[in-house]
């Protein structure tokens, strides 16, 4: 599999990179348009766009390098080397959530209003930038026989990275139809956290390159982690919208 989609001026342009910029750019465009629909200033999204986008990919790989030291410490360059993938979206979505808030801060935009409006965008961006894996010849589960298996090294493994973007589109799909449903606001977001970690908890126990916290999946504990809290959140905020009332 080649990893690089075209050269262009003598610089390797990587699928992995095309297809993170891709989910970008389409998600920017649907957080744009879902901003007009409750006419929100769609220079506040360019905004967020600007600052949490490079800070969520910085976190990702920081993330990444912190529960593979081994790796990366025998050699500090490999750090800066991001075409060969090793980008951990749990960081990326904590260290995007920070940045956006404190962008909506700045603007005076309610950000859980703000969160709605992004949390299709996000998933999107997931959805899309999973094929940048099978580019790469990572993210993939243990040996199968299913007839939709991929090869690897000569063995036919699970492609967990297209039952991740399929999820992923799925869910997205559910969280624009719902918008005009949520009972409070942040709903929608919340709700991006609780089914997204929920997919991605069965998906991760069928691969064989997860990071780990002694004999734990750190992506299956994350998820658990914000599947309470995304819960617990709607809880809340359904209550003290009723309390409020």
């Amino acid at each position: 599999m080649d990893k690089i989609a075209f050269t262009i001026f003598g610089v390797d342009i990587a699928w992995y990179g095309l297809l993170i910029a891709t989910g970008m750019i389409l998600g920017v465009l649907l957080a744009i348009k879902r901003s007009k629909d409750i006419s929100i200033n769609e220079e506040v999204v360019y905004d967020i766009a600007l600052w949490s986008i490079p800070a969520g990919v910085l976190g990702a790989r920081i993330y990444y390098v912190i529960f593979n030291l081994d790796y990366y410490s025998a050699d500090w360059s490999r750090v800066l080397q991001f075409r060969q993938g090793g980008l951990a979206i749990h960081g990326g979505i904590i260290v995007g959530f920070i940045v956006g808030y404190l962008i909506c801060k700045k603007n005076n935009v309610k950000f859980l209003t703000m969160a709605d409006v992004v949390a299709p965008s996000m998933i999107l961006g997931q959805a899309i930038g999973r094929w940048g894996n099978y580019f790469n010849q990572e993210a993939y589960g243990r040996p199968t026989n299913l007839p939709w298996a991929i090869t690897i090294d000569g063995v036919n493994v699970h492609p967990t990275f297209l039952y991740e973007s399929i999820w992923n589109i799925v869910v997205m799909i559910w969280l624009i139809y719902y918008t005009k449903r949520k009972k409070a606001e942040g709903e929608v977001f919340f709700f991006y956290l609780i089914l997204y970690s929920l997919g991605r908890f069965f998906i991760e126990g069928l691969r064989t390159d997860s990071l780990m916290i002694g004999p734990f999946r750190t992506a299956q504990l994350i998820s658990l982690l914000m599947i309470a809290g995304g819960v617990m959140a709607i809880r809340y905020f359904r209550m003290k919208k009723t309390h409020d009332k």
